[in-house]
């Protein structure tokens, strides 16, 4: 397993990353970003918190909004691939400019040579060996992605979106869940909002796609990841975010982000 990442000063939100991963190394996980990224080499099933599984093959690129859950694993021998994080509203604002506003939502997979293309440009832009310090370089790089994926015609398509009413239920939930560095028990969190334990488990996967505890742990790398682009050291983010041990917090760390808390943090 071999991973490589990219930032910019300028543009601290941005996250480049080139990967090849051999086994299955990704639980359901969310960003808090959009993501874009491009399959290289080998094949891998893209699953979604429907359980819609779609096979991804050399030369998709696969679009995904903030907050979806999702999980993208190697079906078989060496997967290579690419994938950018961008602020959703900075993409927003590009993609405004361009009439892609409509991929911004759900997950998109697209067949597209000039989509493939318009991709490792950028990606080669953003990990040029000189630092990208350009914004106005890597705004134009974007927008040139956006128009072709505009303009091709999606493969698959996953719809997106919570039930807000639900969402509104566990909400006071969700926040007891972020903020306690315990684990709280599911009858606990239930007692919350009036719920057993087994209807808020369904009711939060409502809501965010994941289950009670896995969407705290998820919410909890999300939080180590902002820590570690930071420079906080990773025993120092550990310790930030409750978890018992360095072990315990690099094996929770690499499930999510298919790589060592140090290597994320370079």
């Amino acid at each position: 397993m071999t991973s490589e990442f990219a930032r910019s000063a300028v543009l601290p939100h941005l996250e480049a990353r080139r990967s090849c991963q051999q086994n299955t190394c990704y639980r359901p996980h969310a960003h808090d970003a959009l993501s874009v990224g491009l399959v290289e080499e080998g094949a891998s099933v893209f699953t979604a918190p429907s359980g819609d599984a779609v096979q991804l093959h050399v030369g998709d690129v696969v679009v995904i909004a903030a907050g979806q859950v999702h999980q993208c694993n190697p079906r078989s021998g060496p997967w290579r691939y690419q994938m950018v994080h961008v602020d959703q509203d900075w993409a927003a604002a590009q993609a405004a400019r361009t009439g892609a506003g409509s991929l911004l939502a759900g997950v998109t997979v697209l067949r597209d040579a000039r989509a493939h293309q318009r991709f490792r440009e950028w990606s080669e832009l953003l990990f040029s060996p000189r630092p990208v310090e350009d914004a106005d370089s890597i705004e134009s790089g974007f927008r040139s992605l956006a128009r072709a994926l505009a303009e091709a015609a999606p493969a698959h398509t996953v719809a997106g979106g919570v039930d807000p009413v639900v969402l509104e239920r566990v909400r006071p939930v969700l926040e007891r869940l972020r903020d306690d560095e315990t684990n709280p028990r599911l009858d606990e969190l239930g007692r919350l909002v009036g719920l057993s334990r087994f209807q808020l488990v369904r009711a939060v996967k409502s809501a965010t796609g994941l289950a009670p505890l896995a969407w705290r742990q998820d919410q909890r790398v999300t939080r180590a990841r902002h820590l570690l682009r930071q420079g906080t050291s990773v025993a120092d983010a550990a310790h930030a975010l409750g978890f018992a041990d360095q072990s315990h917090f690099h094996r929770v760390f690499r499930a999510h982000v298919a790589a060592t808390p140090s290597t994320y943090r370079g």
